[in-house]
């Protein structure tokens, strides 16, 4: 549960002047900074600036309706933030793409007992007593984005959370499920997986429904009285196979700008599920689940409707009706610009999606809120004259929810010059409740941590110490990992937010930040800001926290002296890699796997890493050298071929995996080929890693 401080107290912490309650009277170095004091002041001035109160407006109006992207409110909402951007000074522009985008027509789904008796018909409308937002007529029906059209019936299998190891346990149990309708439940994996799995597997149609056990009143009390899913709460969201690539399923590694001409395109085949898949809300799925006969479930499937779950097929057969009108439809970045004065062709993104299924306080738009403030520090100081050394880039991107394409579509555009970005700073459920977490590449794990330090939480203390102390577990994009030396977690980038492409695809150092709570509402018509009021920010002072994080992440890489990248910590990360995976391969009977040459590749990078940790800490001679080779060392861990099965992911180290979504996989060629017991395979992307591990070495000692 949240707890809730004294109104008078949260007052009386809005009017002390933040930013002193993070400071000593010594101001520490800071990695990057040969000086830093002159930096310092600048940052004081910028922590004063962002306003809780003015980020709550903001939330409010972005909020106000929904705004599905590529909708005439989307469109609102994309000229709202243009006009807070050019307020701030920003040389903006709104960026337009044509994109393939699936809206409902008809969604339906029914349930029928041997006998022909009807046992429900949804999807069930979403609506609690008092709700002032639920009976709104834009509020869209519930459907998932890239699914397959069509009119199915079949028997019901129930499948658990739809993971392989779900699906294995079928076939094990010599459960058919061609021809079947499955159902699973959301958790564990990413919503498209389920689908491709089932779909694999010879499944007619996926019903995806959100179990009380993991968002409703098994967690707590639902909503409207607590934060958690209520009855009638249906998660959409998008089921495209995001782990094969993001973006325009019809423009794989190409930009879709309006004038792109047809034969530039692809067949989306291979990225979008050709089967029915429908969300529905526990309401609808309890008496799918309760008629359901068959064998009981087994251990760790049971979710918590009151009665014994079973895995079918028997009892119940479904009707699905999915009509989908796929068009090419016109969605709107908003980019807003500071040009650099000293290194005016080294960009530092950062990125926040705008679009929602229906209002999306949380996810997104407390991350526009939270980046429009930043953007207000920014313009304050832009105002008193100040002008970054390298260029500032915000971004509010479009059709996130779809597949990334709004951040895709950019990137693929601008891949050459991203070649020079220095960092992509991203945020996206940025607030939920009080739990900072956050995700990065290694090299700026530590960097994470020192902007925190820097931040006063509404705790009482640093957003670091704070942190540190919570224990925090993550969420989905941001799961976390083992810290040294009792700092504070951060986690590894999987998928499911726009860093994506800047990290996935072309090898921009990235992080990714965000502060959770009890959170059951995520992609329903209740995300919405009387929800987001009542549960996760009431004074919206976190949302004040998150664009101090945000914006200082921004300002500091834009200023620093010598980019603060962390290489030695990088490749102690990737030599745990490889011992597990040496591990793993073992277990899997391929011990005769030659680690040989990677480890003494990894050793390398690490030699690398310290050498020019020296500079780092003591730069002489020429810094833009050293600067060029620090970032091309990132850029050095793509691979030019991609990894095998889905070449637009290129990133040696990271990707989603192709069973989880979300979750990252590291070295994902070498861990996906032991897990196939593809021999071959793995020995290929072994070499592959070490050729990877050696550019970024020789990047690195280029600085010498």
């Amino acid at each position: 549960m949240i707890v809730r401080k004294p109104l008078a107290f949260l007052f009386l912490l809005t009017l002390i002047p933040g930013p002193l309650q993070a400071q000593t009277a010594a101001q520490p170095a800071v990695f990057g900074y040969t000086d830093f004091s002159k930096e310092a002041a600048l940052e004081q001035k910028f922590l004063a600036i962002p306003d809780a109160k003015l980020a709550g407006q903001e939330l409010k109006t972005l909020t106000a309706e929904p705004h599905m992207a590529a909708t005439p409110e989307d469109r609102k909402t994309a000229e709202y933030v243009a006009q807070k951007f050019r307020a701030a000074g920003l040389d903006t522009e709104i960026v337009p793409f044509r994109v393939l985008l699936n809206q409902p027509k008809v969604v339906r789904v029914e349930a029928y007992n041997p006998a022909g008796n009807l046992l429900m018909s949804g999807p069930t409308r979403e609506q609690v007593p008092g709700d002032p937002f639920d009976d709104n007529s834009r509020v869209v029906m519930p459907f998932n984005g890239s699914s397959g059209s069509g009119d199915v019936t079949g028997e019901v299998v129930y499948a658990n959370y739809g993971r392989l190891e779900d699906f294995d346990q079928l076939a094990a149990q010599h459960v058919d499920l061609h021809g079947k309708i499955v159902i699973v439940r959301y958790g564990s994996n990413f919503r498209g997986v389920k689908v491709y799995i089932a779909e694999q597997r010879g499944a007619a149609g996926v019903l995806i429904y959100s179990d009380p056990q993991d968002d409703g009143y098994y967690k707590g009390d639902a909503y409207p009285i607590g934060p958690w899913r209520p009855d009638t709460g249906v998660q959409r969201g998008s089921v495209q196979y995001l782990f094969k690539y993001p973006g325009d399923p019809e423009t794989p590694g190409v930009a879709s700008t309006p004038d792109l001409p047809d034969s530039a395109r692809v067949s989306p085949d291979g990225n979008q599920p050709h089967i029915i898949s429908i969300p529905i809300s526990y309401k609808d799925a309890s008496p799918i689940l309760q008629a359901l006969k068959g064998p009981s479930v087994p251990q760790g499937w049971q979710g918590a409707l009151p009665f014994r779950y079973h895995v079918g097929p028997g009892g119940v057969k479904v009707h699905l009706v999915s009509q989908q009108d796929y068009q090419r439809r016109t969605i709107w970045d908003v980019i807003g610009k500071v040009k650099g004065t000293d290194f005016p062709d080294e960009w530092v993104v950062a990125g926040n999606h705008r679009d929602a299924w229906v209002y999306g306080a949380v996810d997104p738009n407390s991350g526009t809120a939270a980046m429009l403030e930043a953007v207000h520090g920014i313009g304050n100081l832009l105002h008193q004259g100040w002008r970054p050394k390298r260029t500032m880039i915000f971004c509010s991107w479009d059709a996130e929810e779809e597949g990334l394409m709004g951040s895709t579509e950019w990137v693929e555009q601008h891949a050459k010059e991203l070649e020079n970005a220095v960092i992509y700073i991203n945020v996206d459920v940025a607030v939920s409740g009080p739990e900072f977490s956050a995700a990065a590449v290694p090299s700026l794990k530590q960097f994470i941590r020192e902007v925190a330090r820097s931040v006063p939480s509404p705790m009482g203390s640093s957003v670091y110490e704070v942190w540190r102390n919570s224990h925090s577990a993550g969420n989905e994009h941001r799961p976390s990992n083992a810290p040294p030396d009792n700092e504070a977690r951060v986690g590894d980038l999987g998928s499911g937010s726009d860093f994506t492409p800047f990290l996935q695809h072309v090898g921009v150092p990235s992080t990714d930040i965000g502060s959770s709570g009890p959170y059951g509402v995520y992609h329903s018509v209740f995300d919405n800001y009387a929800w987001y009021v009542m549960n996760a920010d009431p004074h919206f002072v976190y949302l004040q926290q998150m664009a101090r994080v945000f914006g200082l992440e921004a300002l500091r890489m834009a200023d620093t002296d010598v980019l603060p990248y962390d290489y030695g910590t990088y490749a102690r990360e990737i030599s745990s890699y490889l011992d597990t995976a040496k591990r793993k391969a073992a277990d899997s009977k391929l011990s005769s796997l030659d680690f040989g040459p990677v480890m003494a590749a990894a050793a390398r990078f690490d030699a690398a890493a310290q050498k020019v940790r020296g500079l780092q800490l003591a730069p002489t001679g020429d810094a833009a050298r050293l600067n060029q080779a620090l970032r091309q060392a990132e850029t050095a861990l793509i691979s030019p071929e991609g990894l095998p099965n889905r070449p637009w992911y290129r990133h040696t180290i990271y990707a989603p995996g192709e069973y989880t979504g979300y979750a990252a996989v590291v070295i994902p060629g070498v861990n996906e080929g032991i897990e196939a017991k593809d021999h071959n395979r793995a020995a290929q992307q072994l070499t592959v890693l070490a050729q990877a591990l050696d550019r970024a070495a020789k990047a690195l000692n280029s600085a010498q």
